[in-house]
């Protein structure tokens, strides 16, 4: 039976925690204050005695049994609760991925990281922990895996998201080529495109909104026929093909915008795509599972090249072409009211969703540090309560209330993710389906996905809170002080997030 743990900050905590406590009970037991209790018990309940009437009996009998119950059951809660037993070192307490290989997740293992040989140890000091703890968190803890066990597998779609969001072009010579791009091909191929009108249906309408388009890049008189303006290195001149252009000493040539874009490993595409980060191609293949690499990688690449992506990153006096979006249907009257519907959600959900996005984050990390001052507290808790059971036994629930947090927030994940999944997963255009996800764009969405993102970032909240509540149904009052000690240390991490929204449209307004 292990102590595990949910984090390798709980995992680092835990151990520092325990040290605190092992030093804290040694130095009440080195100065004989823990026995200071025992005066105050056998005071208390003489005092007690010689309350009750002349028709009690003997009060001196009376208070011989009431201190010597009170002095075991101290005893007990010294014995079990107050003395380091078990030793704590790397193979008690382990990091639980059993959720992670269960859903294929791969998860490094702490012996794998730099923390892994300082785990035994910090600052050269081991711990030990009492017998009640040691089960009360083996126990709380398999509780929680048990109940997060129960949950099915999900991706967690918006943290994909999330991160399709945050992604962008670090190479400034690559981002730069984009723009070129954008202006040699995309340009003239989109400005052929109104002016020749062909009939397009709404998949194709829609995929001619970007620079990689499928259908630009093999429909004739597009990117085959319009090419690079200026000289690329990657492709050697071609007498064929750049007949009439000048030839410069290190051989560049000119390709189309189909070489430039599609050829293998030196194409504008290929290069693009080793910019995003593989294990989020992965996540998303294990997702969209009826859809080809190719499609995923082209929705994730519109994305990365849009000019909302790049205009967060480039640096002052560029410009990236800005080549619109696709048109949407509907009624004036439903349009309007769309529109100004979701305009409101839209500006909220803005600074909305980072704040959630790192509440979200906030909130495991301070249930790691309380968990940590629950542990450091107990020899003091236990002491001034005059280790009386109900104390113990309030720590207890406090501990496991702590623990259990971690199924609440996993529900939310997955009933939110569970929930996107159900919506968008099915949209016939895989590059549509990843793009109206409600934390997708400033506008896009309907306005039922912005108000599930509204009250789904309030469930990671709520849920735990609600089960806060019900826990003083048991008798036990730790949920009014857990809640607010969870909301005040996840507030600021919130607070800041959404203000940064604000900085970053100041920054983009600056740079237009």
């Amino acid at each position: 039976m292990n102590m595990s743990t949910n984090s390798y900050l709980e995992y680092y905590l835990s151990l520092l925690a325990w040290i605190i406590n092992n030093g804290i009970w040694n130095t009440l037991a080195d100065t004989g204050l823990f026995a200071a209790p025992f005066g105050a018990i056998i005071l208390q309940e003489w005092l007690s005695a010689r309350q009750q009437g002349a028709d009690e009996g003997n009060k001196g009998l009376l208070s011989i049994p009431r201190v010597e119950n009170r002095l075991w059951m101290s005893y007990v809660v010294i014995l079990f609760g107050c003395m380091p037993f078990f030793p704590l070192n790397l193979s008690s307490v382990t990091f639980d991925d059993a959720a992670s290989q269960r859903c294929g997740v791969s998860m490094a293992k702490p012996t794998d990281t730099a923390w892994g040989m300082t785990f035994n140890t910090i600052g050269e000091k081991s711990a030990n922990v009492p017998v009640w703890w040691y089960l009360v968190h083996a126990m709380s803890k398999g509780i929680t895996a048990a109940a997060t066990a129960s949950i099915p597998c999900a991706p967690d779609i918006r943290a994909m998201r999330m991160e399709i969001d945050s992604s962008r072009i670090n190479d400034q010579v690559l981002l730069q080529e984009v723009a070129d791009f954008t202006r040699d091909c995309y340009g003239y191929s989109r400005s052929r495109l109104f002016t020749n009108r062909p009939e397009l249906d709404e998949s194709q309408s829609y995929d001619a909104s970007w620079i990689g388009s499928t259908y630009l890049l093999d429909t004739p008189g597009y990117y085959d026929t319009d090419r690079s303006r200026t000289p690329r290195v990657d492709w050697p001149y071609d007498e064929t093909r750049d007949t009439s252009l000048p030839r410069l000493d290190n051989g560049a040539g000119y390709p189309t915008c189909k070489q430039w874009w599609s050829d293998a490993t030196v194409g504008l595409r290929d290069r693009l795509v080793a910019e995003v980060d593989p294990n989020l191609l992965t996540q998303l293949r294990g997702w969209l599972t009826g859809h080809s690499s190719t499609e995923i990688e082209n929705a994730t690449l519109r994305e990365l090249v849009s000019p909302r992506q790049q205009s967060l990153s480039m640096a002052p006096g560029q410009v990236f072409q800005d080549y619109g979006s696709s048109a949407r249907g509907g009624s004036l009257t439903q349009g309007l009211n769309n529109l100004a519907t979701n305009t409101g959600l839209a500006l909220g959900s803005f600074s909305n969703f980072p704040a959630m996005n790192a509440l979200r984050a906030a909130l495991p990390m301070v249930q790691a540090f309380l968990i940590m001052g629950t542990i450091i507290s107990l020899p003091l808790v236990l002491l001034i309560s005059t280790y009386q059971l109900k104390a113990l036994m309030t720590i207890t629930f406090a501990l496991f209330t702590l623990h259990m947090l971690t199924f609440w927030w996993e529900l939310a994940r997955w009933i939110d993710s569970s929930m996107l999944d159900t919506l968008y997963h099915q949209v016939s255009v895989t590059d549509q389906a990843l793009l109206t996800l409600p934390t997708a764009g400033f506008m896009d969405g309907t306005v039922t996905a912005q108000v599930i993102e509204y009250v789904m970032g309030a469930m990671f909240l709520v849920l735990p809170m609600f089960f806060l509540g019900t826990m003083s149904w048991a008798g036990y009052n730790v949920g009014s002080n857990v809640q607010s000690l969870l909301t005040q240390g996840a507030e600021s991490a919130k607070l800041q997030a959404g203000k940064g929204t604000s900085q970053v449209v100041g920054s983009v307004q600056k740079l237009k």
